[in-house]
């Protein structure tokens, strides 16, 4: 009988620092807090899916560190309380760009041949810098659900803004993947990298949406 996974949880300095880092968003905008547990709980559903296959490749990350949130969830704090001067595109498209690296890097793994872009050769599943067919066009699913959730809580958003914030998220992974290969050598660390990841969706979301 296949064991069942558990949830994805995050030890205790991360439950706290994802605590106040959701207080400071509700209190600049709820409709932002709506958006940041979106993430979350896809999040946990992809961390979740194929867990057993994750488990025997020795990918399953059950629990997550502060550094973790810290790393994800600082660029859309800062966008989120930014807002008033720079708009919702920032906050939406750091959220878009980090929910795309998460389907990308929970998903991937589960199909398909990965390919480094260190060199354009195959190799094992769950190496930094490595994609997958499979991966990327989850990723660019992950963008557009949060999209579609953008725009059912922010005013105005229609189906083109809708795509734009797939693109950006998309755009967010590959990018995440291209600096992986410097992880992969060295240079920087899984936070540093998700770190660029969500502040290149920023940037895209402030100047293109």
């Amino acid at each position: 009988m296949a064991t069942k996974a558990n949830v994805a949880l995050l030890d205790f300095a991360g439950l706290g620092l994802a605590a106040v880092m959701g207080i400071i968003v509700a209190l600049v905008n709820p409709a932002f807090l709506a958006i940041m547990l979106i993430f979350l709980v896809l999040s946990v559903l992809v961390t979740r899916y194929g867990f057993e296959k994750k488990r025997d490749l020795g990918l399953y990350e059950h629990e997550r560190s502060w550094e973790n949130v810290l790393a994800n969830g600082l660029i859309p704090t800062i966008c989120a309380v930014a807002n008033p001067w720079i708009g919702w595109g920032a906050y939406v498209g750091s959220i878009a760009a980090i929910t795309a690296d998460k389907f990308a890097s929970e998903l991937g793994v589960l199909g398909g041949e990965p390919i480094s872009l260190l060199n354009f050769k195959k190799t094992k599943a769950g190496r930094n810098g490595a994609i997958t067919v499979f991966g990327t066009l989850m990723s660019l699913d992950g963008a557009l659900l949060i999209g579609l959730a953008a725009m059912f809580l922010i005013p105005g958003l229609d189906l083109r803004k809708v795509v734009a914030i797939g693109l950006i998220g998309f755009g967010g992974s590959m990018v995440d993947s291209i600096v992986g290969v410097l992880e992969e050598k060295g240079i920087g660390t899984k936070a540093t990298t998700n770190a660029v990841c969500a502040l290149f969706g920023a940037i895209c979301g402030l100047a293109f949406l």
